[in-house]
């Protein structure tokens, strides 16, 4: 496998790009007796930095552990691909970025609508973040693992880079 960490800027773009693969995500926060917790949450956007948007509310169990400890961990699975993010989360207030970010998931969760006052916004400001790419997906592993096995040489499944100061 490929560690590419010497270029910030090209990791942080694949980080980004590999992010975007896949609308949903599990976010993992830390409840009050220190218990990860993980759930499957749909992120409504990934910046230029890592940085990710979901919807969620208020009352939510997510939201009061953000609220005790804001440190988080997302983990996302494309097709070919695999990203871990490390950040801190804020519960944000933002009625016109809520309607901007508004989607057909949301509603499902929220049917009021982004008016709702239990609607509200989690960002996670991304720190670290490792990801595996392997771009020629499952077939592309298996054939990389058998010849690995053949030639006795390790095996070389994608790219990989931790990206840090994001």
């Amino acid at each position: 496998m490929t560690d590419s960490t010497h270029d910030h800027d090209n990791d942080t773009a694949k980080l980004v790009e590999l992010a975007k693969d896949s609308r949903f995500v599990m976010l993992t926060t830390t409840d009050a007796e220190g218990h990860l917790v993980s759930r499957p949450m749909s992120r409504q956007d990934v910046d230029l930095d890592g940085d990710l948007w979901f919807i969620a509310t208020r009352d939510s169990r997510k939201v009061e552990h953000i609220r005790a400890n804001p440190t988080v961990g997302v983990t996302i699975t494309g097709q070919s691909s695999w990203v871990s993010i490390s950040g801190k989360a804020e519960v944000v207030e933002d009625l016109e970025k809520l309607k901007e970010y508004w989607s057909t998931f949301a509603e499902a969760w929220i049917p009021e609508g982004p008016e709702d006052p239990n609607a509200i916004l989690i960002h996670v400001d991304a720190e670290t973040a490792e990801y595996w790419d392997n771009p020629g997906g499952r077939v592309s592993s298996v054939i990389s693992l058998v010849k690995s096995k053949v030639t006795g040489q390790p095996y070389d499944g994608g790219d990989h880079a931790t990206v840090t100061d994001l």
